[in-house]
């Protein structure tokens, strides 16, 4: 990625602070649980149970993100993914661009990705959990014609894509785990969110991020919110993940815990579950030694999934708070700011709220009436 140029470097309100601040208190749920019966029976496993639900219902309401330990998903899988990733992402630029992404084809290598605008400090491989997938093939709301996205392998390692096959298939299996876990917490039942994931638009992202020589400067990942349903990541040992605390909105660093994975309420979630639920802004840290790799699963429904506040959620004291929007569509218009720097902000689940809609017009009869 060579020196620091200004594409990457972000306003003054966004950079980096000089000093550090960790996270104190990150809900860490073990979720043993769910892959070992209970040693005193099934009837204290249903009572422990319970209390794990209660526990990823505080922190999806407190703190909107957690990790997770005993999870079941096995370590040689996950390093098996990331042993590949290391050996890709040190091929020759040249080779790695052999298979980059483009407008048409969205999956494979990049290097030139912008979050909120601006150039993220990074390079990426993405792929699809379900292959072929199904999407929009544009933002537009009149365009129904669809798309089938195709992984893009590389040669080298030849062992990437059996690995990464592998892995997905691990990850589904926690993601429906954690998705019935969140379902019970909002007093829904087990299964309430299955059918939306049928067809899902589910991705994988290895990421890596070189050293940098302005890390107070430049971000690895701009400030943001995933907009999917669930995302799993996996963090390696350097950190580098920053949230944005609820409490008082400071930037505080996540500390990378062994063998644990980093789970973030999505945008979607907030809207299902009426704001019971807040997805969480984060962002990524570079530094000027060392280079960092991560493996984020972005757990997403099918792309004809109009996502809106659940029925059993709302009533008249606890009105929707959303309007319904199609998540396919959706998808199609983030998509847009990979490639290129927009003159507007990027589509917003806040877009679509109505108590911040009908705010607007009452301001802008104020403002007629004055």
């Amino acid at each position: 990625m060579g020196a620091l140029d200004q594409a990457f470097i972000q306003a003054q309100e966004h950079r980096p602070k000089g000093t550090t601040t960790y996270a104190q208190g990150i809900p860490l749920i073990d979720l043993s649980l769910l892959t070992s019966p209970h040693p005193d029976g099934d009837d204290q496993k249903t009572t422990s149970i319970d209390g794990l639900v209660s526990e990823i219902g505080n922190a999806c309401k407190n703190w909107g993100f957690f990790q997770v330990v005993n999870h079941g998903v096995a370590l040689e899988k996950r390093q098996r993914v990331e042993d590949s990733a290391r050996r890709f992402f040190g091929l020759p630029l040249e080779e790695k661009r052999k298979i980059r992404r483009t407008e048409k084809q969205v999956l494979g290598y990049f290097d030139t990705e912008h979050t909120k605008n601006v150039r993220d400090w990074k390079e990426v491989f993405d792929f699809v959990a379900k292959d072929p997938n199904i999407i929009p093939a544009s933002p537009d709301p009149d365009d129904k014609e669809l798309i089938e996205l195709h992984n893009v392998w590389p040669q080298y390692p030849p062992e990437l894509k059996d690995a990464c096959e592998e892995y997905v298939k691990e990850m589904e299996k926690l993601a429906y785990k954690l998705l019935e876990l969140i379902a019970l917490s909002l007093g829904l039942p087990t299964n309430r969110f299955h059918n939306f994931f049928r067809e899902q638009t589910t991705f994988v992202r290895l990421n890596h991020y070189p050293p940098c020589p302005a890390p107070d400067l430049a971000l690895g990942v701009g400030r943001h919110k995933d907009g999917g349903a669930l995302t799993i990541l996996f963090q390696d040992d350097v950190g580098g993940l920053q949230v944005k605390r609820k409490s008082d909105g400071e930037w505080v660093t996540v500390k990378p815990t062994p063998d644990a994975y980093i789970i973030n309420v999505g945008d979607i979630i907030q809207v299902w579950s009426n704001e019971a639920y807040e997805s969480v802004e984060h962002r990524v840290m570079v530094n000027s030694e060392k280079e960092r790799y991560s493996i984020p699963y972005f757990f997403n429904p099918a792309h004809y999934t109009m996502v809106e506040p659940l029925e059993e959620l709302t009533n008249e004291k606890s009105p929707p708070k959303y309007k319904a929007y199609n998540w396919g569509k959706f998808l199609s218009n983030r998509k847009l700011s990979n490639f290129k720097k927009l003159n507007v902000e990027n589509i917003q689940i806040s877009h679509f709220r109505i108590i911040s809609e009908l705010a607007d017009k009452l301001d802008g009869a104020l403002s007629v009436t004055n």
